[in-house]
């Protein structure tokens, strides 16, 4: 390659880019992580319209699709916007109305048990053989009923005396909710202007780029919503087959709480691999309320469906799907966990699965080139 001025000035501009970027590292991470805070409603904006499209792009499909006139032309937009929106509210809404009160009814249970089973635990051989005598008599005397009442009392009065930090959390829950709010409303007028946006988008591209580098960004980009569709509308399907299951399993076993914990398995198994056992954990202390034992019965279930979900299920459902093997999916969940949380789980298989498929193109070329 020919050096000219231009491009070893070009070099040393960015040499010394480069330089002052990793120099000033800390004011850059602080400044980049302002502005993403300030684009956080916008972000939030575009992952819901992303998913409410997959839902209005199927309703538009089933709306009267062979008309391309008239009223059902001007209607379609708004008509399956608005159904999808009623779609993602019902779900939720569902979730939260089986979910939410059920566990609440749980854990004031567990709080009235806990005198109890103290008092059971303290009379036990097992306790007279592990505890000495003397320590055990001054247990036994101890009110436990009037030391909880007191715990709670103390810890309720130091929450109580916390006001900047109560002022604190009712302003973070206030500025969520606007910026849920907002994000909403973004994501509606992104769906209703959804056709406008994507040919100004391919215009800026088309004005602005080579034409080479972006016809391979646009195929780039087209894959990457290839993979990110269908990992969503696999893990939705995956999800709701765990969900059955396990509302079967547990109505013939019959363990508490079927519907529910059911429920919320499904619900958290939208989280890859890991999201079921989280939902497990909240269904097993919910039984432990009823019977110990039906709890660790519980978990054993768990555990078996979770073998036979992730062994059958999911690699049929998400995995073929998507065109990614399982062990880099189980890799592009780790190092998607460890980077960004729970988010980065849900971004790091579909992200990995692009650039897989990328890969194996560009991979497929040079071999046929050889």
């Amino acid at each position: 390659m020919k050096l000219d001025w231009k491009t070893c000035f070009r070099i040393c501009i960015s040499v010394f880019c480069l330089y002052l970027f990793m120099y000033y590292w800390e004011g850059v991470s602080n400044l980049l992580g302002t502005f993403i805070s300030a684009l956080s409603p916008l972000l939030l904006g575009l992952v819901i319209a992303y998913v409410l499209n997959i839902l209005m792009s199927r309703y538009e499909a089933l709306y009267f699709p062979k008309r391309r006139d008239g009223w059902v032309l001007k209607s379609r937009r708004i008509v399956c916007l608005l159904a999808a929106v009623v779609t993602l509210v019902a779900i939720v809404a569902l979730v939260i109305g089986l979910v939410v009160p059920e566990l609440l009814s749980c854990v004031k249970l567990l709080m009235e048990e806990v005198e109890p089973a103290l008092e059971k635990l303290l009379h036990s051989q097992v306790a007279a053989q592990i505890v000495p005598a003397d320590l055990l008599q001054k247990l036994d005397a101890v009110n436990w009923g009037d030391a909880i009442d007191k715990a709670i009392k103390m810890i309720a009065s130091g929450l109580g005396t916390a006001a900047g930090a109560l002022f604190s959390t009712v302003s973070s829950v206030i500025s969520s909710v606007v910026n849920c709010f907002l994000s909403i409303i973004f994501a509606i007028y992104l769906l209703l202007d959804r056709d406008h946006l994507q040919q100004q988008g391919r215009r800026l591209m088309n004005g602005y780029l080579p034409k080479t580098f972006n016809q391979k960004l646009t195929h780039c980009l087209q894959v990457l919503n290839d993979c990110m569709h269908k990992f969503i509308v696999g893990q939705c399907a995956e999800a709701v087959i765990l969900g059955v299951l396990c509302i079967i399993g547990m109505t013939i076993f019959r363990f508490p709480y079927a519907m529910m914990i059911g429920t919320l398995i499904g619900f958290t198994a939208l989280i890859p691999i890991a999201g079921a056992y989280i939902g497990a954990g909240v269904g097993a202390v919910m039984i432990l309320t009823q019977s110990p034992v039906k709890a660790l019965l519980f978990l054993v279930f768990i555990v078996v469906l979770q073998q036979l979900e992730g062994n059958l299920i999911y690699p049929k459902v998400v995995g073929n799907s998507i065109g990614l093997p399982a062990l880099w999916v189980l890799a592009a969940i780790t190092v998607g966990g460890s980077l960004m949380g729970i988010s980065g789980m849900l971004l790091g298989v579909p992200i990995a699965a692009a650039l897989y498929r990328l890969l194996r193109e560009d991979l497929q070329k040079r071999e046929a080139k050889q």
